[in-house]
């Protein structure tokens, strides 16, 4: 059996719930005393609670964060704003499944090059150092940003995130956080009303979209919570970061509690 036949062993089909969440704001978002208690609790549960990351941040800073920084290893990882899809080990190294990445592969084409010279002089966009696979990032400025550079990227057959009035992510058309993380939760045989998708910026909104059940946490930003407003599926928390998780897996009655059983003597 090879490493990544390993990794992909592990079976969510079989928890009682599964936490998709964002990082930034959410399942890092909350006071210090409010993530040790969310995290022990993950823990605690781990036969029964399943974990996947679905986050803009890249492998490298998923792995460095939960085997350095006291976070839970998750289980599964959307990363990229959805263009990475991978499982994750022991080690806390992330393997990308190729079942579900080949697609993302070819909507996106080797576009890199072509999407920084076409965009090279646009205005309020700065170019980010990170390199990905599947994806350009750039930092935006909102006082100088013109619009024109969204129908660049159109005439490139590809798509434009913007969040948090900051971030400007150019990705392969169709893919984004909520399709990636639903091909995966059908990968893995996870029924879509066991998991629950967390999140606090615009970028998060596909996944909260989706209508399975969800959480917009209370520090979510302002357009947003505009967007789910009118969502039923989607509990908008008044705790912030992970005390607004614990505040929908409650009111969504996700961890039902454990029937006991007399022994049979």
């Amino acid at each position: 059996m090879t490493r990544h036949d390993r990794i992909q062993n592990a079976d969510l089909s079989t928890k009682d719930f599964v936490l998709a969440t964002d990082l930034d704001g959410t399942f890092l978002g909350g006071s210090d005393d409010e993530r040790k208690r969310f995290y022990a609790w993950i823990e605690a549960h781990r036969d029964r609670v399943g974990l996947i990351f679905v986050t803009g941040r890249d492998p490298g800073f998923i792995s460095d964060l939960t085997r350095k920084r006291g976070v839970p290893r998750p289980d599964y990882v959307v990363g990229d704003v959805g263009t990475t899809i991978a499982a994750v080990d022991d080690n806390h190294m992330l393997s990308p499944i190729d079942a579900l990445e080949s697609e993302i592969a070819e909507a996106w084409g080797d576009a890199n090059m072509r999407v920084t010279a076409a965009l090279s002089r646009a205005p309020g966009l700065k170019l980010q150092s990170t390199l990905f696979r599947y994806r350009i990032s750039y930092d935006l400025d909102p006082e100088t940003f013109d619009d024109s550079a969204l129908d660049i990227v159109a005439d490139l057959g590809l798509d434009v995130l913007m969040s948090d009035n900051k971030f400007f992510d150019v990705l392969p058309k169709g893919v984004s956080k909520g399709p990636s993380l639903l091909r995966l939760l059908a990968h893995l045989n996870v029924p879509n009303d066991r998991a629950l998708a967390a999140g606090d910026t615009l970028n998060d909104y596909s996944m909260l979209a989706l209508g399975i059940p969800a959480v917009a946490v209370g520090n979510s930003e302002a357009v947003l919570l505009d967007r789910v407003a009118d969502l039923d599926h989607v509990v908008k928390a008044e705790g912030h970061g992970v005390a607004g998780i614990a505040e929908a897996i409650q009111a969504h009655k996700l961890f039902p509690a454990r029937k006991e059983t007399a022994d049979v003597v």
